[in-house]
């Protein structure tokens, strides 16, 4: 036998709320508060609605602000990217050269080193690279004060402050220094003195270089930027020259110093054979002697020369004006949300109260 559902009369429905809740409502109140519920639910899921709605009456409210404001830092952006003077880069391209003896008395480790140590001739471990090695005097500060003395870059490196494309002249701050009577002029407090310091100097210098050796092919990139592009490409030929003949320089007494103990240590031995080795080391020593005074580009050695560069690097002026009406674009539209939300919390208050 099928069973059909016998629908409930109001009174029935009444009794059954009743019994649920607890309590004696009536029907239409029942009915008012799910009604007022709905109304309820409803104004909740259009208050993130409102509030998109309300943002642009908010923006729309305040163009003029966000328009004034935007003109306004772009403007400035405008005169402050003018303002920068431009930056040139000058960049060379190197390459470790290779130089078979350059290493000391490491050059014969692997050949001699079981002989030799039977005369107390320590050999090392071998040649090595000294790329590395270069790069990091590049930056020392006893090479680079040497440097800024050697080809008198004191004035040009602390005292420009802009190139003139037109005259190709390198523009002197006159509040620095005085081009009339040669005397430093600037105004710095103690312990600092009118003349800058080799530190100072020393410290200025390594802002503009830079240098970066690529591990996979031994490259090594080098730039010097500056305000004038063809000084920028001459201290970076004097640069690359001058670290080359320190190195140079230093592998020179090296030699000399291992010739000199190496013909000690042959007079003092009486063995053939150790004789042997030592005229060996000494023959040695004397083709790294001859490499140093034969090869100008003794550690690097140029691929791509310096050139004058046509363009500045920096500043980038379009990235400069964007970025400052951006900015001015945010702030604006910050302060118009402020002002207009605030002003709209103050006039509920005024109501409520």
């Amino acid at each position: 036998m099928e069973y059909v559902p016998v629908p409930k009369t109001e009174n029935q429905s009444a009794q059954s709320s009743e019994e649920l809740t607890g309590y004696n409502i009536s029907p239409e109140a029942l009915f008012l508060s799910q009604k007022m519920s709905q109304q309820f639910a409803l104004q909740n899921n259009s208050d993130d609605e409102i509030d998109l709605a309300e943002l642009w009456r908010a923006i729309w409210h305040g163009k003029l602000t966000i328009i004034v404001i935007s003109f306004i830092f772009a403007v400035a952006s405008i005169a402050f990217a003018l303002s920068r003077p431009d930056i040139y880069k000058a960049t060379v391209l190197l390459s470790p050269a290779s130089s078979e003896g350059a290493g000391g008395l490491g050059a014969l480790a692997g050949q001699l080193g079981g002989l030799a140590s039977l005369a107390g001739v320590s050999l090392g471990g071998g040649g090595s690279d000294k790329t590395a090695l270069s790069l990091e005097i590049i930056k020392s500060r006893a090479f680079l004060e040497n440097f800024i003395t050697k080809h008198d870059l004191l004035v040009p490196l602390m005292a420009s402050k802009k190139w003139d494309r037109k005259e190709n002249k390198l523009i002197i701050d006159n509040d620095i220094y005085d081009e009339k009577n040669n005397r430093w002029v600037r105004d710095v407090s103690y312990p600092k003195t009118a003349k800058p310091s080799p530190w100072e100097a020393y410290q200025e210098l390594l802002k503009l270089i830079s240098s970066e050796q690529d591990l996979t092919t031994s490259l090594v990139t080098m730039d010097i930027e500056f305000y004038s592009p063809e000084i920028a490409k001459k201290w970076l030929v004097w640069l690359v020259a001058d670290m080359n003949n320190f190195m140079r320089e230093q592998d020179e007494k090296e030699a000399q110093t291992s010739i000199d103990y190496l013909t000690r240590q042959l007079e003092k031995t009486d063995l053939s054979a150790m004789k042997t080795v030592f005229y060996q080391l000494i023959e040695e020593q004397t083709k790294n002697m001859m490499l140093t005074k034969v090869t100008s580009e003794y550690i690097l050695k140029t691929i791509d020369p310096a050139q004058v560069p046509d363009e500045h690097e920096k500043p980038n002026r379009a990235l400069i004006v964007i970025l400052g009406a951006i900015l001015g674009g945010i702030l604006s539209v910050l302060i118009v949300f402020i002002r207009y939300f605030s002003s709209k919390k103050v006039k509920c208050d005024t109501i409520e109260s």
